[in-house]
């Protein structure tokens, strides 16, 4: 027998949604201003826990990581469902073929010669006309951002942005998100776009105000999946750990099946690190050899030129089909 639905619960429910910190059925992709609507420069630590972000971020974890509430829970995947909607027309606007991902640890320092490349290889692939994505918070996820914000700009101007940085190295550092609206003002972004990808499921890790358009989402699981599957113009692989080494293997399993109709570059930036301290590329290689894994399309290099030759042949490559 189906039960009749219940108006005064659909009502408490509507009422619960209208009350959230966040807007369920939000139309856009946030932005850092959206995210970051209570910063001041002048008292920018304090003022950071007013903000949007750190708002919903309390909300979230007084209400439960994995909350039992069912309008708790309906009014966050309403918003997720809204995000990944704008989402969605965001990717549309873009050969998507040509949109890079880059993934590494959200440890990175700003001060590592690794988040330099980071920068410096985004900067350059913004420039050719690649989208970059990440999953917009610290680290190597800055980086991938900072790179595209600076393009068009001269590497000395990307040289002294790094510099500006360097007074809040860790993004628990009290200077983290002024160094980085301070390079914002410095040097305004009007013509090239970046997508970050963030969670509140990590919420103490702030999102990278550089990335042009954020898709915010409670379920890291579809952030996860997503950005792997929007960056079919390829992976690239900065040091990371745990999470990183997760990455890894989705993708590779998605384009073992090709689960998108095509295998994209999986590039591991770091010989030493993928080779030594965290061995995964030479089994890939293995894998790959003895037809374990098929269809991956794999590179293991130090240089930024090579990376750059391996996407560009992928383009090359995929025109020819």
């Amino acid at each position: 027998m189906i039960s009749k639905p219940d108006f005064k619960e659909i009502e408490a429910v509507g009422e619960y949604l209208q009350e959230v910190p966040y807007d369920v059925t939000r139309a856009t992709l946030y932005t850092a201003s959206d995210l970051y609507d209570a910063y001041d420069a002048s008292d920018a630590q304090a003022s950071m826990q007013r903000c949007y972000d750190a708002r919903v971020y309390k909300h979230y974890i007084d209400t439960g990581k994995f909350t039992s509430c069912a309008k708790e829970k309906l009014a966050r995947t309403l918003h997720d469902h809204y995000i990944e909607v704008a989402l969605d027309r965001f990717v549309a606007e873009r050969d998507v073929m040509r949109i890079v991902g880059v993934m590494g640890g959200h440890g990175a320092l700003r001060s590592d010669e690794m988040y330099a490349k980071v920068a410096a290889l985004s900067k350059r692939l913004t420039e050719m006309g690649y989208t970059m994505v990440s999953g917009g918070g610290p680290g190597a996820m800055e980086a991938t951002h900072l790179g595209a914000w600076m393009a068009g700009r001269s590497d000395a101007d990307l040289a002294d942005a790094l510099a500006m940085l360097q007074c809040a190295p860790r993004f628990s550092d009290p200077d983290w998100l002024k160094s980085a609206m301070a390079v914002r003002e410095r040097y305004p972004q009007h013509t090239y776009q970046s997508l970050g990808v963030p969670t509140w499921l990590y919420g103490h890790e702030p999102a990278t105000p550089f990335a042009t358009h954020i898709a915010k989402l409670f379920q890291n699981s579809i952030r996860e999946d997503g950005i792997l599957t929007i960056a079919m113009g390829g992976i690239v692989y900065s040091p990371g750990s745990a999470g990183t080494v997760q990455e890894i293997f989705q993708d590779a399993v998605q384009n073992h099946y090709l689960s998108l109709k095509v295998s994209s570059p999986m590039i591991f930036l770091g010989k030493q690190f993928w080779s030594e301290e965290m061995p995964f590329y030479p089994m890939l290689e293995y894998l790959t050899a003895t037809s374990k894994y098929r269809n991956l399309d794999l590179s293991l290099t130090d240089e930024i030129a090579d990376v750059v030759a391996h996407l560009e042949d992928f383009q090359r490559r995929r025109q020819e089909l």
